[in-house]
Formats: C-alpha cells, structure tokens, sequence
C-alpha cells in the first residue's frame, strides 16, 4: 500500500467536464482510478498510514489556498515506465505549487524524495507509449487555447493499493 497527498482542484464544471471528456479518450492509465488531480506527493511505501498523516498535517497547518490558471499543455516522459505524459500545467500559481510539494517533502518525508525527477506541478490528461500521439494531442490543444482557472482549497491524503485511490482524510486550506 502506498500513501499521496493529492490537490483536487475546485474547477468550472465546463472545465472539469472537458478534462474528463478528453481524459476518457486518452488516459488508458488512470482515467478510472482516480479524478483529476494536482500529486503533491508521489506515493510513499515506507511509512504507516499514521506516519504518513501526521507529516502531512504538521506541514500544512498554515497552508493558503493556491488559485492556478492552464493555459498550455506540455510532454512528459514517464521516468519509471515506458509511458509519455499529457499534462496540463499551471502558469499562474506553479511557484505556489512547487513549494507545497518541496514544504511537505521536508522532514519526515524527506528519504522519500527522488531529486533525479523535476517536479512539475500538473493534472495528467493522456498517456500513451507512442510519443507521437502525445506530441499531436499537446499541439492541439495548445492551439486550440485553453485557460482554466482554478483552485486548491484542501489536499486528500489518499491510499493506493490494487489500483484503487481512496480518501483517507481532509485537509482544509486556510482562506
């Protein structure tokens, strides 16, 4: 079993319903496992459930709520696999974003960091091992222009085991 925090951002539902839409289409990995979401952090094995908690919730007892705006899409290969990655991105917001991840990753959490993988703050849309599909997908939509505006107002501290996300606890962000 492996423990994240995940943001899931508060999203217009035109948005969130053109996110699943395309999702539907082009996330044959996680698609039906989990909604669309920020990972703030990737899954950790070597903590108990307990453990895990209580690093998250210290670290982010005076978090703010982060507001993001996506305007571009951008190509990302897999560095455990052999997928490439669809992924929105935030251009307002990502500063934000990036030192929520970096904040909860210090202390406790730390060993579970791998600093040979950038961290890019992002809501993963398509997958697939031709690179080329990926690359034709991210054109589009990047020329078709997209701006969605959104926010993260709490994290799910979330279990995964057989393929299955589910919400261990809530934290609220503080206004």
């Amino acid at each position: 079993m492996a423990y994240l925090a995940l943001a899931y951002p508060e999203l217009k539902t035109e948005d969130y319903n053109w996110i699943q839409s395309f999702r539907k289409d082009n996330d044959e990995l996680y698609f039906k496992v989990v909604a669309p979401h920020f990972t703030i952090v990737f899954p950790t094995f070597n903590k108990s459930e307990d453990e895990f908690i209580k690093s998250v919730e210290e670290k982010s007892m005076a978090l703010k709520r982060i507001t993001f705006a996506i305007r571009c899409s951008v190509i990302n290969k897999d560095a455990l696999n052999d997928y490439w990655h669809v992924f929105l991105t935030p251009d307002e917001g990502n500063s934000e974003i990036i030192k929520l991840h970096d904040m909860l990753y210090s202390g406790e959490l730390s060993d579970n960091l791998l600093l040979e993988i950038p961290f890019i703050p992002h809501i993963g849309i398509g997958n697939s091992k031709d690179k080329w599909i990926c690359k034709k997908l991210i054109d589009d939509i990047n020329e078709r222009g997209i701006n969605i505006k959104g926010s993260i107002t709490q994290l799910d501290i979330v279990s995964y085991v057989d393929n299955e996300v589910k919400t261990i606890k809530k934290i609220e962000l503080l206004k």
